[in-house]
């Protein structure tokens, strides 16, 4: 069951409007710093969705209540990495994943906004859900205090294999949160499963973009 009296939040518009002759560089601004993204059109993966702007925003809204100065913090679907390099800004130790095709552009949207920081190196993986999760993450040497996860529900194949790979990563003391634009039966039929497995708070919504925010944490026995 799903807990929490969410805030109503609206995404606000941090980008920065430019005359630019780039068509695929899209300028953010979060916790002080510009954030230059190259998006690209040939993957899904390789575009910012509002997902993961409503999770930034939150985070460097939140920094007291989600305070990631010197956690383990994963990326699942990391994408443009955008989230990585927010909760990088926000001091954390980030593993940004996603599948191999998207690594390049991740992992130069990563490195060119991280490499004149004063902050912990972030680390740029491969993860295929539900795939060598053992072998690739075993979970006697990977503890991570936060999974982030923004619009991962969009590719309906994959969300046993999305709910399998969260349940790999979401032990004892690690918090999952997750936003998602909410389109389809399909959407909310997977956060009843999530509800299902682990305890569940939604945080915020934005009604605008229908994206929801919820928090999950493990249930103790």
């Amino acid at each position: 069951s799903l807990t929490g009296s969410p805030v109503t939040l609206k995404i606000l518009q941090n980008w920065v409007p430019r005359v630019s002759h780039y068509f695929d560089k899209e300028h953010y601004t979060y916790v002080g710093h510009q954030i230059v993204i190259q998006e690209s059109i040939e993957h899904f993966g390789a575009v910012v969705w509002p997902g993961a702007l409503a999770l930034s925003q939150y985070l460097e809204s939140n920094q007291e209540q989600f305070n990631l100065k010197d956690k383990k913090v994963l990326e699942i679907g990391a994408g443009t990495g955008l989230l990585s390099i927010v909760a990088c800004i926000l001091g954390a130790h980030v593993t940004a994943t996603d599948l191999p095709e998207v690594l390049e552009n991740l992992s130069y949207n990563i490195s060119r906004n991280t490499q004149n920081l004063k902050m912990h190196k972030p680390e740029v993986r491969k993860l295929v859900w539900g795939e060598g999760l053992n072998e690739d993450f075993p979970v006697s040497t990977y503890h991570y205090d936060f999974i982030l996860a923004t619009d991962v529900v969009y590719h309906h194949g994959a969300l046993d294999s999305l709910l399998a790979t969260m349940v790999h990563f979401c032990k004892p003391g690690t918090v999952l949160l997750w936003a998602n634009k909410f389109r389809f039966s399909t959407d909310y039929e997977f956060l009843e499963k999530v509800c299902n497995i682990f305890n569940t708070t939604i945080l915020a919504e934005f009604p605008e973009s229908n994206v929801k925010l919820l928090k999950a944490t493990v249930r103790k026995n």
